[in-house]
């Protein structure tokens, strides 16, 4: 049995998700020692926010970005102070390929949790309130999605850039061309076109002024080569020189998020098992739907998690 850890991104978090990892004892020292961590190196109270809320603070880009790379750092923390041995590749969803790099050695938290901040701040600001939007297409292959892009821009910008299972896409760009998108996807035989609540359209090509502040802030960065290989979103590829990295997360704030390939790659490496290391279990339910014969296992809370140790223990 080979295994891979995969880390959540933006979208998976809730209002006490860490609640999950403590025991009847309390806090889990180690997750509570981590959002201390980032805490201190973003100046401000992470752990409150993740146990107090308010909700609508939580699901703030700006917050919600610098907390969920940090859960899933913390997350991983706590597999290995239970004895979860190392993985043999990790991969991350959007925001999640964060948490893989700092899990991998490439970046260290306090550097990284910044990082996204302004990765936040930057996405925000490249496309006002209220212009942006993205939608969720369910029940249609990926090339018809694309298709149905291309009729819908009309001049303005709709691109496929989630392609999260074979039949699960999501567009993102110019709220008007999303709608006009997500009416032809139906005519095509989409299940569903889901218009998602998100304040920025992210990973489309409206992104290229946040990569851009990505790409100073980045360059100001140490990055180390990988301890454990990475299966990065931009390019589906394991990199290993510090530049090559760097210019692979520039350009993945506004591409898209090659989930499907990037089950494939880790089928093709020898993988058996994929756990999600994180709040939530979405990445965990797409591990099937993706790839036949790849076992997906959450490890959401610590239940979860002592039931992947038992698998991975008995590689």
């Amino acid at each position: 049995m080979k295994f891979a850890l995969v880390f959540p991104g933006q979208g998976s978090q809730s209002l006490g998700m860490m609640a999950a990892y403590c025991s009847d004892a309390g806090d889990a020292p180690v997750i509570r020692a981590t959002f201390d961590e980032a805490s201190a190196a973003l100046g401000r109270d992470l752990w409150q926010l993740v146990t107090e809320g308010p909700a609508e603070a939580l699901n703030q880009t700006v917050n919600t970005q610098p907390l969920m790379l940090t859960a899933g750092v913390a997350v991983y923390r706590l597999w290995l102070e239970k004895g979860g041995p190392q993985p043999a590749l990790v991969a991350g969803h959007s925001l999640g390929e964060y948490s893989a790099l700092v899990a991998a050695g490439v970046l260290q938290l306090k550097d990284a949790v910044p990082l996204v901040e302004l990765r936040a701040k930057a996405m925000q600001a490249a496309v006002p309130a209220g212009e942006g939007a993205m939608a969720a297409v369910m029940g249609l292959d990926a090339a018809a999605v694309i298709e149905a892009c291309a009729e819908a821009a009309q001049g303005q910008v709709v691109q496929a850039v989630n392609f999260n299972e074979p039949k699960q896409t999501v567009v993102a760009g110019h709220k008007a061309a999303v709608e006009r998108a997500a009416e032809i996807v139906k005519a095509k035989g989409a299940k569903r076109a889901l218009m998602l609540p998100v304040s920025a359209p992210f990973h489309c090509s409206l992104m290229r002024p946040a990569a851009e502040a990505l790409k100073v802030r980045l360059a100001e960065l140490a990055l180390s080569s990988p301890r454990i290989p990475v299966i990065n979103n931009v390019d589906v590829a394991q990199l290993v020189d510090p530049a090559a990295i760097r210019d692979a997360l520039v350009r993945q704030a506004a591409s898209p998020v090659r989930w499907v390939e990037t089950m494939l790659a880790l089928q093709a490496a020898g993988v058996t098992h994929i756990f999600e290391c994180g709040p939530g279990k979405v990445l965990s339910g797409l591990v099937k739907r993706c790839v036949e014969g790849l076992n997906g296992g959450a490890m959401n809370d610590l239940a979860a998690m002592d039931a992947a140790l038992t698998v991975a223990k008995g590689a």
